[in-house]
């Protein structure tokens, strides 16, 4: 699905394609892939690179097009992992700017709504790639407040009892967390690329580009700051899982220790030799009244000793 985006006081859709106006296409069909290719003329060769899932935040050049990847964040609530990355890229020559994803994400309709509700003029491509990286950057701190939220729940309901699945969820959280930092610190290496590339006065905006460095930085922080908190959670609770296997494996000895008590007396009288009790009355219920009084022995002092 493609929109054509003319600014106008912010992004206001066009029905059809205008010169220096922005093509946005979210999980291009192969309608959008012809019109891209055979009427913009863009490289197939990029379209190719923003498919790859993995693909790390970069620049690349073909002629006079010029090719930026970014990492965005984007929920997957389906997915084991809820927060993940994806690359969009935005394609750029002197009078077409194309911007590919290859996901449905909140952040570009997000965005464009922002631009609009504050009447934002975005007057050069340079300026619509630094503010879609400081919206990513608003986007990451969003969606790691969520993660914040999700790794309380989580460690509240293992206070309750510690379960694998509550475990998987921290373990999937921390994945989401190493996704966003890896992605952040890649948009942000970009911002110093893209300065050399757009270093024509026109294009300068110092106050906007120190405003998503600052957004970039604290994305950045808070990502190191819940990443710490988390392996410190999961740290916490392995701990407690190992003292509740060592709680289990004493009390299990214990138990095993009070039982053999009475098997190893009935173990002496059920020998083939003489036991000398055979004319005395109850001798049955006297063995076995030692037995129980040994075992209770046992067990107390197993309950003194904190091992039961």
């Amino acid at each position: 699905m493609r929109k054509y985006l003319y600014c106008e006081a912010g992004f206001i859709e066009k029905p059809n394609w205008l010169p220096h106006c922005w093509v946005n296409v979210e999980c291009p069909t192969q309608e959008d892939f012809d019109f891209l290719q055979n009427t913009l003329k863009v490289p197939a060769s990029f379209l190719h690179d923003i498919a790859d899932t993995d693909e790390r935040p970069r620049t690349d050049t073909e002629g006079n097009w010029l090719l930026t990847i970014l990492r965005i964040p984007i929920q997957t609530p389906q997915d084991k992992v809820a927060y993940t990355t994806v690359p969009i890229g935005i394609i750029t020559n002197n009078e077409i700017v194309v911007s590919v994803c290859y996901h449905s994400t909140e952040m570009i309709p997000d965005f464009i709504e922002h631009t609009r509700r504050k009447g934002i003029n975005v007057p050069n491509k340079y300026e619509l790639i630094l503010r879609l990286i400081y919206s990513s950057a608003v986007w990451f701190l969003k969606y790691l407040k969520q993660i914040n939220n999700e790794v309380s729940c989580a460690e509240k309901e293992l206070e309750k009892s510690i379960r694998n699945e509550d475990l998987l969820r921290l373990m999937n959280l921390q994945k989401s967390l190493v996704y966003f930092n890896t992605s952040i610190r890649g948009n942000e290496t970009m911002i110093g690329k893209l300065g050399n590339i757009f270093n024509e006065k026109d294009y300068q905006n110092s106050e906007l580009t120190e405003d998503v460095l600052i957004e970039l930085k604290q994305a950045h922080n808070m990502v190191n700051i819940y990443s710490d908190i988390l392996t410190g959670t999961m740290d916490a609770f392995a701990s407690i899982i190992s003292n509740n296997v060592n709680t289990i494996m004493k009390r299990m000895t214990s138990l095993s220790i009070v039982l053999m008590v009475p098997t190893l007396i009935a173990s002496f009288y059920g020998m083939n030799v003489d036991i000398h009790l055979e004319h005395i009355p109850h001798a049955f219920s006297l063995i076995a009244l030692i037995s129980v009084c040994l075992s209770v022995t046992a067990l107390i002092i197993f309950r003194k000793i904190k091992w039961f």
